[in-house]
């Protein structure tokens, strides 16, 4: 009797079939993994969350489109094909009917727990940071080294509520695309254009109407010299707040959206004309709302523009605290941390400097960087000139070469140079970017000066031993490092580097 036709009786639908069960198989063995292992590996959950279940969907497909052709194949006979009839009188129908149900339950308890882990593993650290090693590579590393470390990357990329989660998702798509292709640029740039307003991020933590005052702070420096002079300065910073309710309206959290309004307008001078900077460093356009509705306009001199012809944006957290997580500390602070803390032996002539100068070399690639940052400094201290002060010679290497692996990055181009930070005035413009004194108002008025340095700052000492204890509560004048007399703004000498 020949035998009854079958449309799964084909190559295709076997081959989907085949993938069926092998991408579950591989499903439940990877789950099985991931849940057991006592760290979290971001490739075991790619390959669990959305390798296997793409196999098995493909497999799915395979099948159906298998079926469709053989049906199409068989014509006039596919009518014979025996109609499927559940008795459940019969104990091998409800013998099969119990074990489909079963199935079926456990299919979809599969894959609900699959899609919880998945929705879960995207939004994780690791995922975020080590799924597209390469390219995360430093925001990773140094999101790691950053005040933010202990929060989740989708709380200040993404935020709460579902429309932000689907922009990411729909933004995160091109991204896979630029990495599997290497289309993504070196360094990555930034701002980010389409990040989240600070209002809906930063102050689900930071309470904006919270009144800080003043904070003590205090900065170690050392000088590039022989002996690698300290040089500390005491200060305190006037933070202040924007909210009467909480405390005097000042200081430099003056400027957050609670009782005024700041917009401004990022454009830079290209060939004569006025165009838009997209790295914000450039501003010649303020406006000030206050809590009355009083507006005042300045502009810097040159620019006659119409305001409308440019993107006009409402300042907030991000426009000063631009480096909140991934920090690219300088060359100069990073070896200055070192020696305050002291992983570097300040008894090591000249070390201040080599070190310095060893990070700020241009390599290629780590592997390079590294090598040459061992040597230039085993050259500088030879045995035969510093032979008891050779173990400080070699934990010199080792804290440089480490200093390098977290703020470093030659294959992506990225470090301090590639990076402004706006907070301070240091090595990049910052507070000066509006704060310079020649911004003026239409009737000659002017902004406020941030060349006068009690501002937003009182230094209470500087200098090194018994001259950090004299302590003065009305401040005192900056005295620069070395005794030298300036002339000019700080970050026309001071570059982060030398």
């Amino acid at each position: 009797m020949p035998g009854r036709p079958s449309l799964l009786r084909n190559w295709l639908s076997l081959s989907g079939l085949v993938i069926v069960i092998g991408s579950l198989f591989s499903f439940l063995l990877l789950f099985l993994l991931d849940s057991l292992a006592h760290f979290s590996n971001p490739y075991v959950g790619i390959l669990t969350y959305f390798v296997a279940p793409g196999f098995l969907f493909l497999g799915l497909l395979l099948t159906i489109i298998g079926a469709l052709r053989e049906r199409k194949k068989l014509g006039e006979a596919a009518g014979v094909l025996p109609r499927m009839v559940v008795d459940l009188s019969r104990p091998r129908d409800r013998k099969l009917m119990g074990m489909f149900i079963a199935g079926s339950l456990l299919f979809l308890l599969l894959s609900a727990i699959g899609s919880y882990h998945t929705y879960h593993f995207t939004e994780s650290v690791q995922f975020c940071g080590q799924a597209c090693h390469k390219v995360m590579e430093p925001e990773l590393v140094t999101y790691q080294h950053g005040p933010h470390a202990r929060v989740a990357c989708v709380e200040c990329h993404i935020g709460p509520g579902a429309t932000w989660f689907v922009k990411s998702k729909l933004s995160g798509t091109y991204q896979v695309y630029a990495t599997l292709f290497e289309k993504y640029p070196r360094p990555i740039p930034t701002p980010i254009k389409n990040l989240r307003p600070a209002q809906e991020t930063c102050e689900q933590c930071h309470w904006p109407k919270k009144f800080v005052g003043n904070l003590d702070r205090t900065y170690n420096y050392f000088l590039a010299d022989e002996t690698n002079t300290p040089f500390t300065v005491r200060m305190t910073m006037k933070v202040g707040g924007g909210d009467p309710t909480h405390g005097p309206v000042g200081g430099i959290h003056w400027h957050m959206n609670v009782g005024n309004k700041v917009e401004y307008i990022a454009a830079k001078l290209a060939n004569g004309r006025w165009v838009p900077d997209e790295t914000r460093q450039s501003i010649p356009w303020v406006r000030i709302i206050d809590e009355q509705g009083v507006v005042t306009e300045f502009r810097r001199p040159g620019f006659t523009n119409d305001p409308a012809h440019f993107a006009i944006r409402t300042m907030d957290c991000m426009d000063c605290h631009n480096r909140p997580a991934h920090i690219f500390k300088t060359p100069n602070k990073a070896v200055n941390l070192a020696l305050a803390l002291g992983k570097l032996d300040r008894n090591l002539p000249w070390i201040k400097s080599n070190a310095v100068y060893a990070l700020t070399l241009k390599y290629t690639n780590r592997t390079e960087a590294l090598r040459r940052i061992a040597t230039l400094l085993a050259e500088a201290y030879p045995p035969e000139k510093f032979p008891t002060q050779q173990p400080s010679v070699r934990t010199a290497i080792d804290v440089v070469q480490q200093i390098y692996r977290d703020n470093f990055f030659p294959e992506m181009k990225a470090s301090w140079e590639n990076y402004p930070d706006n907070i301070g005035h240091l090595i990049w413009p910052g507070c000066f970017r509006c704060h310079d004194g020649k911004h003026t108002t239409a009737d000659g008025k002017r902004s406020v000066k941030a060349t006068d340095c009690n501002t937003c700052h009182t230094i209470l000492a500087q200098g090194q031993g018994e001259e950090l204890n004299l302590l003065t509560p009305g401040g005192q004048k900056f005295r620069h490092p070395g005794g030298d007399d300036v002339d000019g703004d700080c970050w026309d000498c001071h570059t982060g580097g030398l």
